[in-house]
């Protein structure tokens, strides 16, 4: 009964969004509220395509996000093998400068970051979306973590076969820690895919503009049209709840194949 409450409580915010995105903005306002709307509006999901560029922004968005997804997949995974298992001249060093930037907040990096952005004349462009959050530090940290607890064992058997670093990396490491590349994975993207402030000053032309901004540019200060808002945050919803879905098949998948491995 608690359980079913709970959920009922959760799920409330959302189906009252589903009910919303169905109805006429005038209706909206009717009391009692009507759950089920009766007739059934379409008109905010045909204004979504028809006056905005919803579709392009929904491009935007899975571009940039599945691209600083790969990225950074690679580049943290690279680099976390280094500070795991490589030894080198002031690891220790890289490893608490790393940590040290973790802790500074993205509001004091978003200045320094548009005139960099600027400089190099990228504003307005899929770059000044995809190359600024490469440069998060955490997921080198998230990634060292999966890292470390691979037997050395299995490094030194590679090394002693003639492996180069770079082939212990591809072929040893990755496979072992791919659950882990999922969760790291699935949480870029999210973090990309509703990233709101950067996008906003970074780029300015529509065409080219994220979903959590496109669709906080339907409001207006005089105008609130709740029904396409919750039509678009709907569909925004989507996109999402697919690859969350897809992520969490292929991570149970890598998760039993390890347990049958063992």
């Amino acid at each position: 009964m608690i359980l079913f409450v709970g959920v009922a409580i959760a799920l409330a915010p959302f189906l009252y969004v589903v009910s919303t995105s169905f109805k006429e903005t005038m209706s909206l306002f009717s009391y009692p509220p009507d759950w089920i709307p009766s007739p059934i509006f379409w008109g905010n999901f045909e204004s979504l395509f028809t006056d905005h560029p919803f579709v392009q922004w929904t491009f935007n968005t899975l571009l940039v996000a599945g691209a600083v997804t790969a990225l950074k997949l690679w580049f943290d995974s690279m680099a976390g093998y280094a500070l795991a298992k490589m030894e080198f001249t002031g690891r220790r060093g890289v490893a608490l400068l790393l940590l040290l930037s973790v802790a500074i907040p993205i509001s004091a990096l978003i200045i320094p970051m548009f005139f960099v952005v600027r400089y190099l004349g990228l504003l307005n462009t899929y770059w000044a979306l995809i190359l600024p959050p490469l440069a998060n530090p955490l997921g080198i940290f998230m990634a060292r973590s999966f890292i470390v607890g691979i037997p050395d064992d299995l490094e030194a058997s590679a090394r002693l076969d003639g492996a180069s670093e770079f082939t212990i990396y591809r072929k040893i490491v990755l496979p072992l820690i791919r659950p882990g590349l999922v969760v790291l994975g699935m949480f870029t993207f999210m973090l990309q895919y509703t990233s709101f402030i950067w996008p906003l000053i970074a780029v300015q032309d529509s065409d080219r503009q994220m979903l959590a901004v496109g669709i906080s540019g339907l409001q207006s200060a005089f105008l609130q049209d709740w029904g396409l808002l919750s039509a678009g945050m709907l569909l925004a919803a989507i996109p999402i709840t697919l690859v969350f879905l897809l992520v969490q098949k292929a991570f149970v998948i890598n998760d039993l194949s390890g347990a049958l491995k063992e």
